[in-house]
């Protein structure tokens, strides 16, 4: 299936929600406006640019690269390393076995039914990299697109933000090495199996970077296959700050970002609402073409080589990014955060760590309910959280956000705080239970837990 008839299914099917579901809209508007006013004008414009902006950010989260193929394929080659030297490239290849030791994921809608059963019954060749590159042609592989000649060639690859805030659900049966892989999509969801810095060491070419940091291209690979499963550096290109003084590295849990509706910064350390950060991966991190100020980057003492590289005032000459900037928002805050499917009062037990939450644990200070963070500017100083200022110190503002509690199934992975230092609940609730002084009992922070985890 080409590319074109593929996106043509695509949008014709979002579409066909968008369309049934502003019925839906329309027809539940009219049903109330039998007792009352019509519906006016104003409304239905409305519905219609709340479906519009839904679908047309969907397909931006998914799908758009804003141009930056250019980089990880024109200038990192990235492709080339995908493809393998059997079909035109360098290496042993991207095979599906490497790709799911990656933490890649496979979209089980996009494909075909014949795939299907090879999948299923155990028949797909895991170790053969033209494999990966078919599902490539069939857009399967989650936040990458891959960018095909004439003659069925692989000639450059982009990514998307779905790379790192998406995964799969557990509702297709792999096989083998493939279980894990393949699912359907689940957007928000931060991606803690994916290895993005040893996907982007597998480039041939890593220039960009090396004259950016001003290292070699040894070190440059070094550095990004410290990071490991789940988590990114995102300041890296700011300070060159690869690792933290205990000589760990200095990359961040990839973040969620479902839940964010009502919450005012989205990333640890704060930086600016979700459409600045939106942004600024757009442009400096995912390497897209677009529009890009932030003053505060030109501050050579915090931000060295974004104020070398004047990375606070990227003009595109093609603007590829600002235009959709508003409907990805739009997309990301209509996200929800997933549950448990149990609530957090159905247990006993649960439901006492419900008063412990509001009462002598003092959750609540700080999570307040019901978005579970603070509403307005919802940052604290290292020292309010008894946590080191590394991380804080490499952000304008020198602060720790109050992460959003909601959807903790999807962030158990890799453990809690901005760089897993945790690695569960019960530590964290042990951590603020010593730096308070709290007095919690053993069955006190089992009943915090419970409660949590059922948001």
């Amino acid at each position: 299936m080409s590319k074109g008839k593929l996106r043509a299914i695509q949008s014709a099917t979002a579409l066909g929600v968008v369309a049934l579901r502003l019925g839906f809209i329309r027809f539940g508007l009219a049903q109330q406006s039998t007792a009352g006013p019509t519906l006016s004008r104003a409304d239905m414009a409305i519905a219609d640019n709340a479906a519009s902006m839904l679908s047309e950010g969907r397909r931006i989260f998914r799908f758009d690269t804003f141009g930056d193929e250019d980089f990880w394929g024109g200038k990192l080659r990235l492709h080339e390393a995908v493809a393998g030297s059997k079909l035109g490239g360098v290496g042993v290849g991207l095979t599906p076995k490497l790709a799911l030791s990656l933490g890649l994921k496979i979209d089980a809608d996009m494909l075909p039914a014949p795939l299907i059963d090879q999948v299923s019954s155990g028949k797909l060749d895991v170790n053969d990299p033209a494999n990966t590159v078919a599902l490539l042609k069939l857009g399967a592989v989650i936040g990458l697109t891959g960018v095909f000649a004439p003659d069925g060639k692989l000639q450059s690859l982009g990514i998307q933000c779905a790379l790192c805030h998406s995964t799969v659900d557990q509702s297709f049966s792999a096989p083998g090495v493939l279980t894990g892989l393949i699912g359907k999509r689940l957007d928000g969801w931060p991606n803690r199996d994916l290895n993005v810095g040893a996907i982007v060491a597998l480039a041939p070419s890593l220039n960009a970077y090396t004259e950016l940091l001003g290292v070699d291209d040894a070190t440059v690979r070094k550095v990004l296959n410290s990071w490991g499963p789940g988590k990114f550096d995102a300041e890296l290109i700011l300070d060159g700050k690869a690792f933290q003084p205990d000589g760990t590295s200095s990359a961040t849990l990839i973040p969620a970002a479902f839940g964010l509706a009502g919450v005012n910064l989205g990333t640890y350390t704060g930086w600016g609402s979700v459409t600045h950060w939106n942004a600024f991966v757009a442009n400096l991190e995912m390497h897209g073409k677009g529009t890009f100020f932030d003053p505060r980057l030109n501050d050579a003492g915090q931000f060295p080589i974004a104020a070398r590289a004047h990375l606070g005032n990227v003009r595109a000459e093609t603007d590829l990014v600002t235009s959709k900037l508003g409907a990805l928002h739009y997309y990301q805050l209509s996200i929800p955060a997933p549950s448990s499917g149990v609530s957090p009062f159905a247990v006993p037990a649960a439901n006492r760590g419900r008063d412990l939450f509001m009462g002598k644990a003092k959750c609540a200070g700080c999570h307040v309910p019901p978005l579970y963070t603070e509403p307005g500017w919802n940052m604290h100083r290292p020292e309010e959280i008894g946590i080191d200022d590394f991380q804080a110190n490499r952000s304008p503002d020198k602060r720790y956000r109050t992460t959003p509690l909601r959807g903790m199934i999807a962030r158990q992975k890799g453990g809690f705080f901005h760089d897993g230092r945790f690695a569960t609940m019960m530590d964290v609730i042990n951590h603020y239970d010593t730096f308070f002084q709290l007095g919690l009992t053993a069955d006190e922070k089992t009943q915090l837990v419970l409660f949590v985890q059922n948001l």
